[in-house]
């Protein structure tokens, strides 16, 4: 999150340090040349801030002497904030529209590149025939420059999407999409296939070392009771909605041939297991016979048995094995007479981590936010599966870097409000006027929750982020509105004269902070294409955070004034009087 939001963090920051700088040099040095004295009334209301002033002036006469009333409401909407806030999903950013696809298609372990080749064939032409389509390329098993080792029986199939204006319906959603794939796709035997996003498939690599959004690591010792742990475990993620692409790592059903030397023959031919082996080991992985010289460079000659042979279980029983010398010779007799030979299925990989063998179920998750996903699988799991004995299961995904990224707000944000709290106190000298003014704090949350559920977003890291820039916003806003009421009770007015009177004069510089934040980040909301989808939470928050803190602090806030704010005695060696002189 600090590589995404970090340039904003620093443009920020610069812009009101250059704001500050500017408002003290530039600004009063253009005003003292184009400003002028002005006739007639001081300040002339525009019709807009007019219409405003007489719409908000009898609202705010009745919020002021009914303080309790405006208190009860506040409260009222405080709780319908943290009822929205609860019922939003969680998620760590929401997942990005790449505009192309990546299907992996997988298969038994035993199929060879010929096959699988021939088996992609089927599955591009069915991709192909969808009209939104506009190439499909693959890639099967490992290239010569092993970045991304996959077995033969894998492919990564990359299909390249039309622009949506050129599809025959361009209100068909992606997901929609997927699913008609997958119907299609889904008639093809022999394959299961994982749906994803090019970029999005390598970032859940490198968070998890999986390709899934989430993965249920199994650790334990013995194979099959952690296989077994991992059919359960995958049998409950399929029951949870939401759940998609469940698949089980493919950690067995590679057949293998097994040669098993009868030591009781073997040792009435005169033969020795080792030789036995040896005579598989040269014919299989062969043996260095000999060395070639080309100039400086030095080539080992090893001698193994031609491919075609290699596969062929027959050939290899006749495989001569060297019998013990006597005082005829040594002779030789076939491995049959000694080894049997046999087929049965064995692990295809073994995997460890942290000391341990590991299976992982992996899924993806569409139509939901992985936070209340993961949520709910972890609680049934939990319930309805055991560990193996000696193991564990432990969860990786994305979902990490939502939990990780929340630990650290957890511990920032509180940290950020007591700053802002201190700093309010050393500008209003009130610890009853500082927690005043922040509670405008709360209210704009207040308007951000409700925003994001109004448009189903879950909460994210963007949105976060959102929260805290309507924050500072929503505590601008408010010590503005104490400073003018300040103002009106020095000047000798009443609590309840400088309330109204403190309030409605900054009701235009309120009102237009609020707007141009709004109105700036409108486009955001709306927006569309590449990277839309993280910038649309952090707006919504903004935009539906500001509405609601406007309205709430331009009532809640000179309501309670009248009866917290007290005019503060000051000494008179203390109060120095200023008056401008006209330089000549």
């Amino acid at each position: 999150e600090g590589k995404m939001f970090s340039p904003m963090a620093a443009t920020v920051m610069m812009a009101l340090a250059g704001a500050f700088i500017l408002s003290f040099t530039f600004v009063p040095a253009v005003a003292a040349l184009i400003v002028r004295e002005p006739k007639g009334h001081a300040h002339a209301e525009t019709k807009s801030e007019r219409a405003a002033r007489r719409l908000y002036e009898p609202v705010l006469r009745f919020a002021v002497a009914r303080p309790a009333i405006i208190g009860a409401g506040a409260l009222g909407a405080l709780v319908a904030g943290l009822l929205a806030f609860l019922a939003l999903g969680r998620e760590f950013i929401p997942t990005l529209d790449e505009g192309d696809m990546l299907v992996q298609a997988l298969r038994v372990p035993s199929t060879s590149l010929e096959q699988s080749q021939e088996m992609q064939f089927r599955v591009e032409n069915t991709l192909k025939a969808h009209p939104e389509v506009k190439a499909v390329f693959t890639r099967t098993g490992t290239a010569e420059i092993a970045s991304d080792p996959m077995p033969p029986s894998a492919s990564d199939t990359f299909v390249m999407l039309k622009p949506r204006s050129e599809w025959p319906n361009p209100n068909l959603t992606k997901a929609e999409l997927v699913q008609q794939m997958e119907a299609e796709l889904g008639k093809l035997l022999g394959n299961t296939y994982e749906f994803t996003q090019p970029i999005q498939m390598r970032f859940n690599e490198l968070i998890a070392g999986v390709r899934s959004d989430v993965a249920v690591k199994v650790y334990g010792d013995d194979f099959a009771v952690m296989l077994a742990s991992a059919e359960k475990v995958a049998a409950v993620l399929r029951s949870i909605p939401g759940a998609a692409d469940v698949q089980i790592e493919q950690v067995s059903g590679q057949p293998t041939i097994t040669a098993l030397v009868d030591r009781t023959a073997a040792a009435s031919q005169g033969v020795h297991a080792s030789d036995a082996a040896d005579a598989l080991a040269i014919a299989l992985g062969g043996r260095e016979a000999g060395q070639i010289f080309e100039g400086d460079r030095r080539f080992d000659v090893v001698v193994r048995l031609a491919d075609e042979l290699r596969n062929d279980p027959s050939i290899m029983a006749q495989l001569p094995v060297a019998q013990e010398e006597d005082e005829v010779g040594g002779r030789t007799i076939p491995l049959s007479s000694v080894a049997r030979f046999e087929t049965v299925e064995g692990p295809n990989q073994i995997s460890r981590e942290n000391g341990k063998r590991r299976i992982v179920v992996q899924a993806n998750v569409r139509g939901r936010d992985l936070g209340s996903f993961v949520s709910e699988a972890r609680a049934k799991v939990a319930s309805s599966v055991t560990p193996p004995p000696g193991g564990w299961l432990d969860w990786g995904g994305q979902f990490e870097n939502l939990e990780r990224a929340s630990a650290r707000l957890a511990l920032i944000i509180p940290l950020v409000v007591l700053l802002i709290g201190v700093l309010l106190f050393f500008a209003l000298g009130s610890v009853t006027e500082a927690a005043l003014v922040f509670a405008g704090v709360p209210l704009a949350l207040v308007g951000g929750a409700v925003a994001l559920l109004a448009r189903g977003m879950p909460f994210s890291i963007s949105a976060a982020v959102g929260f805290i820039a309507v924050s500072g916003v929503a505590t601008l806003n408010g010590l503005v509105l104490m400073q003018a009421i300040k103002q009106r009770l020095m000047e000798g007015a009443s609590p309840h004269d400088a309330a109204i009177e403190g309030a409605i004069s900054r009701l235009r510089a309120v009102l237009t902070t609020a707007l141009v934040a709004v109105l700036g980040f409108i486009p955001m909301a709306v927006a569309f294409g590449p990277g839309a989808e993280v910038q649309k939470p952090l707006a919504t928050v903004v935009i539906g955070g500001l509405t609601t803190a406007t309205l709430l602090t331009l009532l809640v806030l000179p309501a309670f004034a009248v009866l917290l704010v007290r005019r503060k005695p000051v000494r008179n060696d203390a109060v120095a009087e200023f008056t401008p002189r006209v330089s000549p």
